[in-house]
């Protein structure tokens, strides 16, 4: 390429690094996408506490364990 200012107004081509960073940003959007999926897929109630019931063992004596 010239350092000279050309008088052409064509269009340059997009550089390795520009299809690069294009190819990134999609493959970045698709993956968010995948883990949104599993996500909601694998963890539905997450967020709904109302459901949830917590188990708890209360111990009177240490003899149990012993």
């Amino acid at each position: 390429m010239s350092t000279l200012p050309s008088n052409d107004n064509a269009k340059q081509p997009p550089s390795v690094y520009t299809v690069m960073l294009v190819m990134s940003m999609l493959f970045m959007l698709i993956a968010v996408i995948a883990m949104f999926i599993e996500y909601s897929r694998w963890a539905p109630d997450h967020w709904r506490t109302i459901s949830a019931r917590p188990s708890a063992a209360v111990v009177t004596t240490v003899d149990h364990f012993a």
